[in-house]
């Protein structure tokens, strides 16, 4: 079976993943569980759903970034031993999305799939744009067969199209809908070049902290935008 290319439709993995969370909160609500109690369930779940693949990238990339010598950087993360910020990292990428997911009042399914989805969107844009700093591993496969030009469309086509047809939908949730996209969209692009900047480049490793922070901070800003608008 061939693979090749395969990293272009990991947003709609994610929004895979993010219906089966919602299908999941939506269970959980329909047998009255308490929300704190829900909130760390869908966590757990989330963590599960994906083998904690990208918290175990982000808490690499947090341990090598913790070092000042950039060249000793890739080093550090390439050792499997978990240090103090990675394991801080963990904390604290896990309690702000139970904190937000307690928090977000109204489309709380939406929210999910838009923070599973706008984080892999992430992840395609820095495997077309950003050097790969390794020789070997998964990234360095689906950087070989990245097409920089297309890649970044299927998924963006289909986040768009999933907030269009939410906002025909629920009219009066528009403005939170276009802050989410322009969020999601922002955060996103920002993140990769944040992390590239800090290494001249990706890894696997990074890929995997760009899925994680993305996904925090446009909960973050989805409840922040629940607020004002």
């Amino acid at each position: 079976m061939q693979f090749e290319g395969i990293a272009r439709y990991a947003p709609l993995v994610g929004l895979g993943i993010g219906a089966l969370l919602a299908g999941a909160d939506a269970l959980l609500a329909a047998i009255a569980l308490p929300m704190a109690t829900r909130c760390g369930l869908l966590v757990a779940l989330w963590l599960l759903i994906t083998g904690g693949l990208h918290l175990d990238g982000a808490m690499d990339t947090a341990d090598g970034l913790a070092v000042p010598d950039r060249n000793r950087r890739l080093a550090v993360m390439a050792d499997s031993h978990s240090g103090a910020f990675g394991v801080m990292t963990a904390i604290v990428l896990l309690g702000l999305k139970g904190v937000c997911l307690f928090d977000l009042e109204a489309m709380r399914w939406f929210a999910l799939l838009a923070a599973t989805g706008w984080s892999r969107w992430g992840q395609v844009v820095a495997i077309a744009r950003y050097p790969y700093l390794k020789r070997d591993g998964k990234g360095a496969f689906h950087k070989a067969h990245a097409q920089p030009q297309t890649d970044w469309l299927v998924g963006l086509t289909a986040l768009l199209g999933l907030t269009g047809v939410t906002g025909w939908l629920y009219p009066e949730q528009g403005p939170w809908l276009v802050g989410t996209v322009l969020g999601g969209e922002t955060i996103a692009l920002l993140t990769g070049a944040w992390f590239s900047g800090q290494l001249r480049g990706q890894t696997g490793d990074t890929y995997g902290a760009i899925v994680e922070w993305t996904e925090t901070l446009l909960l973050c800003l989805m409840v922040g935008l629940q607020g004002l608008l």
